[in-house]
C-alpha cells in the first residue's frame, strides 16, 4: 500500500485513493463505535436514574407500609384490650346481676309450691316465664362473650347423653305442654366426649328453637350412630326454613319472619354455631318449608368402660328430709332463699353463714350432711377455701357443692381438684335438689 519511486503517477494516485478510502472507512467505524458507546452510556445513565427513582418510590412505599403496620398493630392491641375489657365487664356485671336473679328464682320456686288461688298461680307462672327470658338472654350474651374469647378453655369429659336427655325433658316439658306439642327423647346409652356445660347449651338452644318454631305436632330428640361417632338429632314438625334463610339462621339477631314471631333475640343458633366450631363438633341441617327441620351435631363416642362424668342424673334419689345443709353465702337475699327452698321444699335443716368464721361457729357438735358454698365471699375469701377449712375442722370430707355466678374455667378446675361439683347461678330448685340427692345417695 505504500508508494514506491518506480510507481507511475497513475499508480500512485490509485494507491492514495485506496489508502484514503480505508482511512475514511476506519474513521466511519470509529464514529459509529463512538456513537454506539455514547448511546449505551446515555441509556445506562437513564436506567440508573430510573432505578434511583423506583428505589425512592419503593422506600416511600415501605415507609408507608411500616407506618400502616404500626397503626394496624396499635389498632389490633386496642381492639384486643377492648375485648378483654368487655369480657371483664360482662364477667363482673354477670356476677352482680345473677346474684339477685338466683335469689328471685328460688323465692319464686318456693312461692309456686305454696297454696295459691287461680290468679296468684297465673301471676307466679308469668313471673317464672319472665325470669326464664331474662336468664336465657343473660346466658346467651355471656356464652357469646366466652366463645369469642381467645382464652376460652373447655373441660372435655365423658357425658352420658341419656342423663342429658333426662334433664332436658324435665326442663322443656312445661314449654311443650303450653303449646300442646309432643316432646319426646329417645332412650340412649351413648356416652360422648365434650364439655358438659356447652354441650348442654347446644342441646338447650336446639330444643328451645325447635319448640319455638313448631305450632303443631312435636319435637323428637335422639341419637343416630355412624361409624365411630354419634349424631345428636333434633327433629321438629315446624314451619321449616326456606333456602334463602339457611345461610343466615346462624347469624346473631336473625329470626325467621312469620306472623306473631317467635320469642327471643335470635342468639341461640349463633351460640350453637360458635360452640360447635370451638369444640370440633360438625353441625348439619335439613329442612323443608312447611314440613319441619332436623339439626344434627356430630359427637365423638367414648369407649365403653370410661368413667361417666359430667351431667348429674335426675332420677329420684334418697329423701333429703331431715338432712343438715350448711350454706356459706355472703348475699343476705341468697341466704334467705336457700333457707326457704331447703327447708320448705326439701325438708332439710338449713344453717346459713355469711363467711368462714361464722360457718365454723355454725358447725355444732355434729358435722352437716352437705356444705353449699358460694365461690365469691367477702374479705377475699372463696367457697373452696371455706370447704377446706370446714372439712379440716370436722376431720372428714363432708360432701360439698360450689354454686357460683362466675363463669370461670379456673373455678371448675379448682373444684374438680378438690372433688367438689360446681353449679352456675341462677340455680333452679329442681336442679339443686337433684344434685343434692345425687351427692347424698
Amino acid at each position: 500500500m505504500f508508494l514506491r519511486q518506480e510507481d507511475s503517477p497513475e499508480r500512485s494516485i490509485e494507491k492514495l485513493t485506496r489508502i484514503s478510502d480505508v482511512l475514511v472507512a476506519r474513521i466511519e467505524r470509529l464514529e459509529e463505535s463512538r456513537g454506539s458507546a455514547w448511546s449505551m452510556f446515555q441509556a445506562a445513565m437513564a436506567l440508573e436514574q430510573e432505578v434511583q427513582a423506583r428505589t425512592r418510590d419503593l422506600e416511600r412505599a415501605m415507609a408507608d407500609l411500616s407506618e400502616r403496620n404500626r397503626e394496624l398493630a396499635v389498632a389490633r392491641a386496642l381492639a384486643e384490650e377492648a375485648n378483654r375489657s368487655k369480657t371483664r365487664f360482662l364477667r363482673a356485671a354477670s356476677h352482680d346481676l345473677l346474684q339477685p336473679l338466683s335469689a328471685a328464682r328460688l323465692f319464686l320456686a318456693a312461692l309456686q309450691d305454696s297454696a295459691l288461688d287461680e290468679l296468684q298461680s297465673e301471676l307466679a307462672q308469668r313471673l317464672g316465664g319472665a325470669f326464664e327470658s331474662v336468664e336465657e338472654l343473660m346466658h346467651a350474651v355471656l356464652d357469646i362473650s366466652r366463645l369469642d374469647s381467645q382464652r376460652i378453655e373447655f373441660q372435655k369429659k365423658p357425658v352420658p347423653l341419656g342423663d342429658l336427655f333426662s334433664r332436658l325433658a324435665v326442663e322443656y316439658a312445661p314449654m311443650a305442654q303450653a303449646k300442646g306439642l309432643d316432646l319426646r327423647f329417645a332412650p340412649t346409652s351413648a356416652v360422648v366426649e365434650s364439655d358438659p356445660t356447652f354441650l348442654r347449651r347446644i342441646a338447650q338452644n336446639l330444643v328451645s328453637n325447635a319448640l319455638k318454631y313448631t305450632d303443631q305436632g312435636g319435637v323428637l330428640v335422639g341419637v343416630r350412630r355412624r361409624g365411630g361417632r354419634v349424631w345428636l338429632e333434633i327433629l321438629d314438625t315446624g314451619i321449616g326454613i326456606a333456602a334463602t334463610d339457611r345461610a343466615r339462621i346462624f347469624d346473631e339477631f336473625h329470626r325467621i319472619g312469620r306472623e306473631g314471631g317467635a320469642p327471643g333475640m335470635g342468639l341461640g343458633l349463633s351460640i350453637v354455631r360458635r360452640a360447635c366450631s370451638k369444640l370440633g363438633h360438625p353441625i348439619a341441617m335439613d329442612s323443608e318449608p312447611g314440613r319441619g327441620t332436623v339439626f344434627r351435631v356430630s359427637l365423638p363416642v367414648v369407649t365403653p368402660g370410661a368413667p361417666r362424668l359430667g351431667v348429674a342424673p335426675t332420677k329420684a334419689g334418697p329423701s333429703l328430709r331431715g338432712r343438715v345443709a350448711l350454706v356459706v353465702e355472703n348475699d343476705m337475699a341468697m341466704r334467705r332463699a336457700y333457707e326457704v327452698i331447703l327447708q320448705d321444699r326439701m325438708g332439710m335443716v338449713a344453717r346459713t353463714a355469711g363467711g368462714i368464721a361464722e360457718a365454723l361457729a355454725q358447725m355444732g357438735e355434729e358435722p352437716p350432711d352437705v356444705i353449699i358454698a358460694d365461690y365469691n365471699l367477702d374479705n377475699g375469701q372463696n367457697g373452696l377455701q371455706a370447704i377446706r377449712e370446714l372439712r379440716a375442722a370436722v376431720g372428714q370430707a363432708v360432701p360439698a357443692l360450689i354454686v357460683s355466678a362466675r363463669q370461670d374455667p379456673e373455678i371448675g378446675r379448682a373444684s374438680l381438684a378438690l372433688g367438689v361439683p360446681a353449679m352456675e347461678k341462677p340455680v333452679r330448685s329442681e336442679d339443686l335438689e337433684a344434685m343434692l340427692q345425687h351427692m347424698l345417695a
